[in-house]
């Protein structure tokens, strides 16, 4: 019986699974927005938030503790050094999941995954080209 077991299998083996969670949180980390299916959102959540409550407090041994579960040293500095500092005063719930339709092949439930506290540029600022005077558009 499955009584009060945690996580989802995703139907993977244990070496799967644990490889899956940590290319999800490097591409994660690394682009600040990924798009992927509800029940990899949700755990990518449960693996990636206990690394940021680390990532607060910036020492050797917890540094050592992110590299062990993402192998990446650029991932585990921008953790420590960007997304920690953004997130300082958060005590917990960095992530938002947000609900993104179906994907067409197959129909999966997708998600985007961001930071809550992600700066969103407005759309106002992207400079649109300049047309010259003598130019008819």
């Amino acid at each position: 019986m499955r009584h009060r077991k945690s996580g989802r299998k995703l139907n993977r083996n244990s070496s799967h699974r644990k490889a899956l969670m940590k290319n999800l949180a490097i591409a994660f980390i690394e682009r600040e927005l990924i798009k992927t299916t509800v029940p990899k959102a949700k755990e990518l959540r449960s693996f990636i938030e206990p690394l940021i409550t680390m990532a607060k407090e910036d020492s050797v041994a917890n540094r050592r503790r992110a590299f062990s579960k993402l192998r990446l040293d650029s991932a585990v500095n921008k953790l420590f050094t960007e997304i920690a500092l953004k997130s300082k005063e958060r005590p917990g719930g960095y992530l938002r999941i947000i609900k993104a339709g179906f994907r067409p092949g197959d129909k999966a439930d997708m998600a985007f995954v961001e930071w809550v506290d992600r700066d969103l540029e407005p759309a106002s600022d992207i400079a649109e080209p300049e047309l010259k005077e003598g130019s008819a558009a």
